[in-house]
């Protein structure tokens, strides 16, 4: 709001709901992304259409029951169960004005050129293959210990995973492997109600095969497999989709295993001489989507979030997720579309602008050529 823009005449700004917006949502977190995109939608003034992952709808069903019992009126947040159809059927809906997409690049670039083509807003979450750069200097006790989880956790599938590990200088490298052999060999794989589990099973039977292919593709790609997490089964859940953890060095930045996304319980060495060959593997990446360093020195961590080409950066945190006041979103091939899921970002995305300029003549200051002319201010 600007008061007193020019002579008698004020300016002020409002923010205005789309509509219907549309919410396409992934397996790995199907409460958490879904309350990302429909909390922030339904709190600027719309109504959501929710489709979550075929895989596992449950979740958001309820979460849509939870908001009407909670006195959520009826019909503001929908959930529309299917597969591609479905996602084509909302892409080309004229009503919805804006579409929300987490999930695999392919399918993210998808979305937002059919939905950009067809006149909508949107925001689509691709893939990642985050790195965890580890300076000489770095406190390797804690660093091991935020990228076993970071790696491990959620079985590797999810986009702000740690996959990839590069240690600058082979004394590094060492250290790291002394200490995340012992380490993973703690790791402990249950079920879902396993309170003691560090993680559970991958999706389904396909990706399991998708993730034991990929750790075959990295042996014949030259990659070392010092853990080798293919044969593990569960006893008692011997036809669960259950890996162990997997751990491959001496991979290089040529090999597809390394390009490629994985999404599962693999943590990939790739050794760097320096720091700048170490900036350099996360910065080339087709993916952006986050990346952290772990080192004690200031300077160096401050070089390194100021010209590498990821869209989140963590400093001694292997995960770094904005707070909900901040915003979520990669760069490159992570993300296509140019705003951001939740905050400030979000805020944007779900409303439109609308700029009003007033002034309040007294009646003897109305003149005939005033139609004609723009407002002096």
């Amino acid at each position: 709001y600007t008061m007193g823009a020019g002579p008698g005449i004020d300016v002020y700004s409002i923010r205005k709901p789309l509509g219907v917006v549309a919410a396409i949502t992934p397996f790995n977190f199907p409460a958490m992304i879904p309350m990302w995109m429909f909390g922030m939608a339904i709190s600027t003034g719309n109504a959501v259409i929710l489709k979550p992952s075929e895989k596992d709808p449950s979740v958001p069903m309820r979460l849509a029951e939870l908001f009407v019992e909670a006195g959520g009126p009826v019909g503001l947040l929908n959930v529309v169960n299917g597969d591609k159809e479905v996602v084509d059927g909302i892409l080309q809906h004229q009503d919805i004005k804006a579409v929300s997409f987490v999930g695999s690049s392919d399918i993210a670039h998808y979305v937002y050129h059919e939905a950009t083509k067809n006149g909508k807003r949107a925001q689509c979450m691709g893939g990642a293959k985050n790195h965890g750069i580890i300076l000489p200097d770095a406190n390797m006790d804690q660093a091991v210990q935020d990228i076993l989880g970071a790696a491990f956790g959620s079985a590797g599938e999810r986009c702000m995973a740690l996959p990839v590990v590069v240690p600058v200088g082979e004394g590094t490298a060492e250290r790291f492997l002394a200490k995340m052999l012992p380490a993973i060999e703690t790791l402990k794989i249950g079920i879902s109600t396993d309170d003691d589990a560090d993680y559970g099973p991958v999706v389904t039977a396909a990706h399991k095969q998708r993730v034991t292919d990929y750790i075959d593709m990295a042996f014949k790609e030259g990659a070392k497999l010092v853990v080798d997490g293919r044969g593990f089964a569960l006893q008692g859940y011997e036809d669960g989709f259950f890996m162990g953890p997997t751990l491959l060095d001496d991979v290089t930045p040529d090999m597809t295993s390394y390009k490629e996304e994985i999404f599962g319980p693999v943590l990939q060495i790739v050794r760097a001489k320096s720091f700048e060959e170490a900036l350099e593997l996360p910065s080339k990446h087709q993916y952006g989507n986050g990346v952290a360093i772990f080192t004690a020195n200031g300077r160096a961590a401050r070089e390194f979030a100021d010209r590498v080409e990821v869209g989140m950066v963590g400093i001694n945190v292997p995960i770094p997720v904005p707070v909900a006041y901040h915003s979520f979103g990669g760069w490159k091939r992570s993300a296509f579309g140019d705003i951001n899921q939740y905050g400030m970002e979000g805020l944007r995305f779900y409303t439109k602008t609308k700029t009003v300029t007033q002034r309040w003549p007294e009646s003897e200051e109305l003149s005939g050529d005033s139609a004609f002319i723009i407002p002096t201010f």
